[in-house]
């Protein structure tokens, strides 16, 4: 059959012919960890500038950054050792929180940053983005109510619905905020989970066309998100290209093997919040190329390692849950990337567990914690919550 080697290499990639081993939960441990690490080296190179140049603590942000890292570790050890029981418990409850949360930020308790109003404010001292506790909730959500169709999924109401709609309200949510970069994700982190639901494709194909459909009227309706695109196209008029730009001469200024640790030019001012968005920039100019090449790997090895836990489970609650963290976290970097060299216009999403912003650190972390606590056990069979088709 033509399938066969496709079949092989997925088998091998998953580790399904051979005995059911930890390999896969050392290596996302190890790819996390070293991310974490690369991330707050770099946050304190990138921020210290513009904290000098404005008179301020040079180590505020890192201190705060590794405060967070800190915290997003402990918890994810803790949902590392939860069993899959408490887990899926914790999916409702955990999706009605996210939407309570998302709802106030059309409160007074709301902040805009940036021209997003995707922020809790609750004090001077803390404030955190709903949207990004929502992934990981949406997540959690999504593998619940997919496992529980077990072989209804396969007809198209059960496989629509209540994923679609309660899904989408999360993502519309976000929309009004105005953070398309965020409701873009969210929406691949639902096409996630009907994909390793097993939604046929000629159901995810035509339902994905008509999302980014939404996605393009979106930006069309906004002025902000034109004139990105319009700058991403080459018409650069008001200075609407300097911070792509100047990312790309800080990628070019690195070369082979950068500028040094510390040394880039463009943080000083050059690229706006260089320690946010436009990170993979910084660490260009200050690795080069060979070190954005080892970033990338890094990622790679975490998809791998993730993608080998979901073909190891039978479990559709695991692979769903697995499979959705696994699109947020690599799509979510290859967005990142891809806007900071220019093959995609600048939407506003951040490296995971590169960029600096305490929130979307520990929520990362957290669910690295969960496919943390599928790839230390062995594999199942489905639980009785999966019902069979009916007549």
């Amino acid at each position: 059959m033509k399938t066969a080697p496709v079949r092989t290499l997925l088998d091998r990639l998953g580790g399904a012919r051979g005995p059911a081993s930890l390999s896969s939960y050392y290596l996302i441990i190890g790819t996390t960890v070293a991310l974490t690490c690369i991330g707050l080296m770099t946050v304190l190179s990138a921020s210290a500038a513009e904290s000098i140049s404005q008179g301020q603590d040079p180590y505020q942000l890192f201190l705060r950054e590794a405060m967070f890292a800190a915290v997003g570790l402990a918890i994810m050890v803790v949902l590392s050792f939860t069993s899959r029981r408490i887990l899926m418990k914790l999916a409702w409850p955990a999706y009605f929180l996210a939407f309570l949360l998302l709802l106030l930020v059309f409160t007074p308790l709301g902040k805009e940053v940036g021209g997003n109003r995707n922020w809790l404010n609750l004090g001077d001292a803390f404030s955190f983005q709903p949207s990004e506790a929502a992934k990981l909730a949406l997540a959690l959500w999504l593998g619940l109510v997919l496992a529980r169709k077990g072989h209804l999924i396969t007809q198209w109401k059960h496989a629509l619905v209540p994923a679609v709609p309660l899904g989408g309200l999360i993502a519309g949510l976000v929309l009004l905020e105005h953070d398309l970069g965020t409701s873009v994700i969210v929406m691949a982190i639902i096409a996630a989970g009907l994909f390793f639901g097993g939604v046929s494709l000629k159901l995810l194909v035509p339902s994905g066309a008509a999302a980014m459909g939404l996605v393009v009227l979106m930006a069309a309706l906004s002025g902000n998100r034109t004139s990105r695109l319009a700058g991403w196209m080459g018409q650069c008029d008001s200075g609407l290209c300097d911070q792509a730009r100047n990312g790309l001469y800080a990628l070019a200024s690195g070369g082979w093997f950068g500028v040094g640790l510390g040394q880039s030019r463009q943080k000083w001012s050059w690229i706006p919040e260089a320690h946010n968005d436009f990170i993979f920039a910084i660490l260009g100019e200050e690795f080069g190329l060979l070190g954005t090449i080892v970033i990338i790997a890094l990622y790679a090895v975490l998809a791998i390692a993730i993608f080998r836990v979901i073909m190891r489970h039978n479990d559709t609650f695991a692979r769903v849950v697995c499979g959705c963290i696994m699109t947020w976290i690599v799509g979510q970097a290859f967005v990142n990337i891809a806007m900071v060299t220019g093959l995609l216009p600048v939407i506003g999403v951040p490296l995971p567990l590169i960029s600096y912003g305490g929130t979307a650190l520990v929520v990362v972390l957290a669910a690295i914690g969960v496919v943390l606590s599928f790839a230390r056990t062995q594999p199942e069979s489905p639980q009785p919550e999966s019902k069979p088709a009916t007549p």
